[in-house]
């Protein structure tokens, strides 16, 4: 598929609005009368063309030739991150590959650690990048049309061939699918996950898991606790097996939510393959689902797949596959009130939707009972879910009212250890107030839209925010409707803050290098520079900051030469030049 490319294509002047100079007026310009102003002096009209041309030369863009071009970057962008992960991936230290040379190269000598960390922090811009040129080569001009025939497929394409050197990288921006391996290894050992922490087990530490899991429960749901035991009775003493297997699991996760969120897209009459690339090709789902084989995936793919059937009409089916995501991980348990709205159909009575809560409350109870019956480990996962986790993160709004109140109370000498409690209790309480609002209030025609503001809060109101809970969201958001201004803008920098992040935050650098400090410099300075040239500089993605704000659109124009001795006829000014164009 091929697109215009060229300066201002985004904005086009006006026919017929372009003046001497050849920067064509502002609409505003265009629609004032010549004489309403007076003449303007020399130095203004100057000083007027170079604001102009500055803001032509900062808002202009271009567009991809072909969709090949964006699809073989991020192919690309991928195989370095894959690269970069070998060196500052987390690889455990009895996997056979951490005695291959030139795996010991990238991992034990500075330039191999310097070399790895460009290359991971390179390829995730090069993703990014490829992902919006691809955004940008499928868009129509026309802001109202849908995408052409046949981007879906593009869009598919382009996901899975950005995915699959992420198959086979060393797990990044997260070291949860070790603890996975551990806790697997606590259900084979006969433990409960709900009150045992890892450290129980020997060389727990060597199958790299985090230390902060060794007295943790697991906050996962009693369905992945058949899936870690299977894949670790598989597995046997094989780490990299094991995780290649929670890694396809993962996989499955993402094939469902590629199947459900064009669906869902349709029945929201939301272009189907703009969901699909906002959700599934952007780089920190590939990398946060694939990379780092986060179950959320499975628990997203099933929840999306939940919401459908409910769309559909198929309560029973619907409340059956969101109960299996609530058993991969909890939090989608706030789904039910609104299956059982989406199953009670629109303009129910409260008497009908009061009943088929009930359904959907009684059948999700009974499901979940069977399988705790079965487990072995009956309701402990309620337990794990009714605590917020330990500490916040400073993104998140709990972090950063905690962080202004406590820094305001110990600048006053004042003790600021209470308050983070106390803003974790207040962020629970408000968030099921919204929730009971979000269920009892609202028009049946946006029951869907409900259920995801409803999810949000729960999210947004947690002292912990991971950079892959935005992934839980961002498919409902997409299916919905994510409008081409600020709201994309939005999503676009949350990727980008997130990505900066990552790749920062996880690097696996050995101690005896003290390098640690350093490659997080390295990476946070690569990004910022990534940053600025992808917004500022590049025109096939400055679009993203420029477009969508409702700004007066002008284009530049090289001025014509005037043959010399050939007299320059006056052009005609006020009525007379309508009389003219009239006449034309």
């Amino acid at each position: 598929m091929s697109a215009e490319a060229g300066a201002a294509e985004n904005s086009p002047a006006p026919r017929g609005a372009e003046g001497s100079t050849g920067l064509a007026k502002t609409h505003s310009e265009v629609a004032a009368p010549s004489d309403s102003r007076g003449p303007e002096s020399p130095s203004s009209q100057a000083r007027a063309r170079r604001r102009d041309l500055w803001l032509h030369v900062l808002r202009s863009s271009t567009r991809p030739k072909h969709v090949w071009s964006p699809m073989v970057e991020g192919l690309l962008g991928s195989l370095l991150v894959l690269l970069g992960s070998l060196g500052v991936g987390w690889l455990v230290s009895v996997s056979p590959l951490s005695r291959h040379a030139w795996i010991i190269l990238l991992r034990t000598e500075p330039a191999g650690v310097v070399v790895s960390t460009l290359a991971l922090t390179l390829g995730c811009w090069i993703m990014l990048r490829a992902w919006l040129r691809l955004g940008r080569v499928l868009e129509d001009p026309d802001q109202q049309q849908h995408w052409p025939p046949g981007s879906l497929r593009v869009v598919n394409a382009a996901t899975v061939l950005w995915s699959l050197p992420q198959l086979i990288a060393i797990p990044i921006f997260s070291r949860d699918v070790f603890a996975y391996l551990n806790q697997g290894r606590l259900v084979l050992a006969g433990q409960d996950p709900y009150t045992t922490g890892v450290s129980t087990l020997d060389n727990w530490f060597q199958l790299g898991t985090d230390i902060l899991w060794a007295e943790s429960e697991t906050p996962y749901g009693p369905l992945f606790l058949w899936i870690e035991a299977a894949v670790m009775s598989w597995a046997a003493e094989s780490p990299d097996l094991a995780l290649f297997l929670f890694r396809l699991a993962c996989v499955g996760g993402v094939i469902m939510m590629m199947i459900f969120v064009p669906k869902l897209a349709r029945l929201h009459g939301v272009d189907p393959a703009r969901a699909q690339w906002i959700t599934l090709a952007n780089p920190l789902l590939i990398i946060s689902f694939i990379s780092s084989a986060h179950n959320d995936a499975i628990m997203v793919g099933f929840a999306l797949a939940g919401v459908y059937a409910a769309a559909r009409g198929r309560g029973v089916l619907a409340t059956l596959l969101v109960v299996v995501s609530i058993g991969i991980k909890p939090i989608t348990i706030v789904l039910l009130p609104f299956i059982g709205l989406l199953w009670a159909g629109a303009g129910a009575s409260w008497r009908r939707k009061f009943a088929y809560w009930f359904f959907t409350a009684a059948l999700a109870a009974a499901a979940m009972i069977g399988i705790g019956l079965v487990q072995g480990f009956g309701f402990g996962w309620l337990a794990v879910l009714a605590g917020t986790g330990t500490g916040s993160v400073f993104w998140s709004p709990i972090g950063i009212a905690d962080g202004w109140l406590g820094t305001l109370l110990r600048a006053f000498g004042l003790d600021s250890g209470w308050t983070l409690e106390v803003f974790k209790i207040g962020g629970r309480i408000l968030s099921v107030v919204v929730v009971l609002w979000l269920m009892f209030r609202g028009s049946d025609r946006f029951i869907v839209q409900r259920m995801v503001w409803a999810f949000t809060a729960l999210v947004v109101l947690s002292p912990i925010i991971q950079p892959w809970y935005l992934l839980w969201l961002l498919p409902l958001f997409a299916i919905t409707g994510i409008r081409k201004d600020w709201q994309f803008k939005w999503v676009v920098f949350t990727i980008m803050f997130f990505l900066t992040f990552g790749a920062s935050d996880q690097l696996s650098i050995y101690q005896f290098l003290q390098l640690d400090q350093q490659m997080i410099a390295l990476s946070i300075t690569i990004s910022w520079i990534s940053i600025v040239w992808l917004t500022l500089v590049d025109r096939q993605t400055r679009w993203v900051v420029w477009d969508g704000w409702g700004l007066p659109s002008f284009s530049w124009e090289r001025p014509r030469l005037r043959r010399r001795g050939r007299p320059v006829v006056p052009q005609p000014q006020g009525p007379e030049a309508e009389r003219a164009d009239g006449a034309h």
